[in-house]
């Protein structure tokens, strides 16, 4: 990857956290972009988020985002200069979730509840 496509990056996932904490209106849960894959020409890219909460809540803000792409694709826009704004696909990840229920787990542990 080179320099250049690693700046885009970082920058993405900057904004795009911020987009979807102001700009997204109704999210219930924790969300948190976790990675961003860009594109060689910058032309698309695949943001990586998880989100902490409920099944319900994860459930109905996988589809606000899901419903919000081109909005949020319109704020990188302008924030962003570059020649093409990129496509954006989301793809939801339960990492946090995961991380969560193992430090859930080594807490148990080191309290002694689990032997």
């Amino acid at each position: 990857m080179s320099l250049r496509n690693e700046r885009v990056r970082k920058e993405l996932m900057r904004d795009i956290s911020e987009i979807l904490r102001r700009e997204v209106r109704g999210l219930e849960g924790v969300v948190s972009v976790v990675d961003v894959e860009v594109a060689h020409d910058n032309s698309f890219a695949k943001v990586f988020y998880s989100v902490l909460g409920s099944k319900e809540q994860v459930e109905k803000d996988k589809e606000i985002i899901e419903k919000n792409t081109g909005k949020v694709r319109y704020e990188v826009g302008k924030r962003i200069r570059l020649r093409v704004t990129p496509e954006i696909k989301f793809i939801y990840s339960d990492g946090l979730e995961q991380g969560a229920k193992v430090l859930d787990l080594i807490n148990k542990i080191s309290k002694g509840e689990i032997k």
